[in-house]
């Protein structure tokens, strides 16, 4: 039983090293586009480059809610809330629509992808309230 702990112990520190890395690519990641955001606002001339900064300024969103997913993920204990993807999924969503402009059924179809993260979100919600309103009325008795 202690090679086993001693192995999940091993696994555990590998995998919070190579999320340590992957936490310092991003973040390199993110300064890059901050800097091409900056180089571009300083030189903006086109109309072209306008939609390239609002592109930028939206893979820096992403970005940030990995970095955030992350963390937490070692801040409890090596579990990821499905919040967080569904948030994140949100976003990839959300500057997808914003930067393609299609045809007006791709609009619609991702508003309602939106709209079905939005309903999970909110399930999610109630059902943890209703566990946690649920384990908290069992403890009194």
């Amino acid at each position: 039983m202690k090679v086993f702990e001693h192995f999940e112990k091993t696994i555990g520190i590998a995998v919070d090293i190579m999320i340590g890395i992957l936490v310092l690519a991003v973040s390199i990641a993110m300064g890059e586009g901050v800097f091409k955001i900056v180089q571009h606002v300083l030189m903006i001339n086109l109309q072209g480059d306008a939609n390239y900064i609002i592109e930028e300024i939206a893979t820096i969103f992403i970005l940030l809610e990995i970095i955030l997913m992350l963390l937490r993920y070692i801040k409890e204990g090596h579990h990821i809330p499905v919040r967080y993807l569904v948030l994140i999924s949100m976003t990839a969503i959300l500057r997808e629509l914003l930067l393609e402009h299609g045809g007006g059924s791709e609009t619609i179809f991702l508003s309602v992808a939106i709209l079905i993260l939005v309903l999970v979100l909110y399930l999610f919600e109630k059902m943890t309230s209703f566990t946690s309103i649920h384990s908290e009325s069992d403890e009194k008795i």
